[in-house]
């Protein structure tokens, strides 16, 4: 199953593809420089105690991504059951 949601609602572990990103110009470009495109399979690795920032693994890099950035960033998420290639 599948549902749209903001990047920053991924859980440690959670998965999800990337569908669009609304971060101004120079954000969205900085954030698709990273590999953060459509399509892209996206995986959180791990979020920072105060919730402020998060670890994704990104087209084989772990990239760090604020969370006020992360919330730009829409996402196809699945549930645990989904399995990425």
């Amino acid at each position: 199953m599948h549902k749209e949601a903001a990047l920053s609602s991924l859980s440690e572990g959670g998965k999800g593809s990337i569908k669009s990103i609304s971060a101004d110009r120079p954000m969205r470009d900085r954030l698709r420089s990273l590999g953060l495109i459509e399509g892209c399979i996206v995986e959180c690795l791990h979020k920072g105690p105060s919730g402020g920032i998060a670890a994704y693994l990104i087209c084989g890099a772990v990239i760090a991504i604020r969370r006020e950035d992360a919330d730009k960033i829409i996402a196809d998420i699945c549930d645990e059951s989904q399995i990425f290639p």
